[in-house]
């Protein structure tokens, strides 16, 4: 395999962020996958000390909540908070998707906020919690077709429409949700607002029952005439604007998608290392491919694989860092991670057999988990319908 040294300012990080998923979610995570809807106590200490790392400097974009764009400026080089994010998220994965998505204040929402928000909201919505709130029954990925409405009346934006699939929905302080202004105008009207929790119009209809991370709740979220102030709105409410500030968040939270799914991958793969070992069949570096054991063969196709999607994800977070546009490369990595992953943990439960298949090992649940990966923030196929438009130069009206 080629080994990219990870950065040396993140290295004590990065090995903390393993330390934490090899000791707490890892051990945890049958558990919580059992126990659905029951919450991880063990994250609250886990948070507290995310935010103690971040207020310190240490743990700069520990997590999903210090996303945010960076301007390279004269310093050349700049290795920041979404490289950070990604390398910790891909060693917290290896532990535990669902306790992730779990973890307070470390929210999908926290990315949204982090990537529109004006330094006002910034400083005003630090510390919350935030889920996010996007499809609804009617609209899954394309997000351009939201049907939730804001109306502004007086210093008030009133919601109205109903969320599903709201990750962390029922546990957060805020939810981020994404409704239209105007319905008549189509996507240049789509903005998104936070909304706290209990505010009196928002109800949390019901938690799902989900194949796959299950340690995380996924919640239905009704909005009836829900006021919101002005000043809740992220961004601004300028249409002329359109949809790219809203979308601007898919850059930043496609990369960290793409992160939880190269490390459920990558604890799969170590782990059938391991019991092919164990049965035998070793992966031999230094021989051809076609000399391998027809396990070891596949083993190495999948490590490949593995790694293609691993230096996207880097690249994608890289750029963000960077100042650098990088639509494009957020969804080549999303869409690679994410299939790669899928494909990875269901061929490791394959090639382990009983093991494999059974509850003795965490493979069969790291095969569950990974499947949301490649749906949520964009489907492989509306990724790749991005991926498309970006090489062509077509807009969405010219390709469909």
């Amino acid at each position: 395999m080629i080994n990219l040294e990870t950065p040396r300012k993140f290295r004590a990080f990065v090995n903390q962020a393993h330390q934490v998923a090899a000791e707490m979610l890892r051990p945890n995570s049958r558990r919580y996958d059992l126990a659905e809807h029951e919450y991880p106590v063990e994250l609250d200490m886990l948070a507290a000390m995310v935010d103690g790392l971040g207020a310190s400097g240490t743990g700069s974009g520990a997590g999903a909540s210090g996303v945010r764009r960076t301007s390279a400026g004269e310093e050349g080089v700049v290795n920041g908070s979404n490289l950070s994010s990604v390398l910790s998220i891909m060693e917290m994965c290896w532990g535990d998707v669902g306790l992730l998505l779990s973890m307070p204040r470390q929210g999908l929402g926290n990315s949204a906020i982090a990537s529109v928000a004006s330094d006002e909201q910034l400083q005003r919505f630090d510390g919350v919690w935030a889920a996010m709130a996007i499809t609804e029954p009617d609209c899954g990925s394309d997000s351009a077709n939201i049907q939730t409405t804001a109306r502004l009346d007086g210093d008030d934006y009133v919601l109205n429409g109903e969320k599903i699939f709201v990750t962390a929905g029922g546990r957060c302080d805020a939810v981020v949700v994404w409704a239209t202004l105007d319905k008549t105008l189509g996507r240049a009207a789509i903005k998104s607002f936070v909304v706290i929790k209990d505010t009196p119009g928002m109800t949390v209809e019901r938690l799902e029952h989900k194949l796959g991370i299950r340690a995380s709740d996924t919640a239905t979220i009704r909005f009836e005439n829900c006021r919101v102030p002005r000043s809740n709105l992220l961004g601004t409410a300028d249409i002329d604007k359109g949809f790219a500030g809203v979308m601007q968040t898919f850059d930043n939270t496609r990369p960290l998608v793409a992160a939880m799914a190269v490390g459920c991958a990558r604890a799969s793969l170590e782990l059938t290392r391991d019991l092919l070992s164990g049965a035998g069949v070793q992966v031999d570096y230094d021989r051809p491919i076609h000399l391998q054991p027809a396990a070891a063969a596949t083993y190495l196709s999948m490590e490949a694989d593995w790694e293609a999607a691993y230096l996207l994800t880097l690249q994608a977070a890289w750029m963000a860092d960077n100042a650098q546009p990088n639509s494009l490369q957020a969804s080549i990595a999303k869409a690679k991670a994410g299939r790669t992953a899928n494909e990875i943990t269901l061929r490791c439960v394959e090639l382990t057999g009983t093991l494999g298949y059974s509850e003795h090992e965490l493979l069969e649940k790291w095969s569950r988990d990974s499947k949301i990966l490649d749906i949520f923030e964009g489907t492989q196929q509306i990724q790749q319908l991005i991926v498309a438009r970006r090489l062509l130069g077509k807009s969405s009206s010219e390709l469909k």
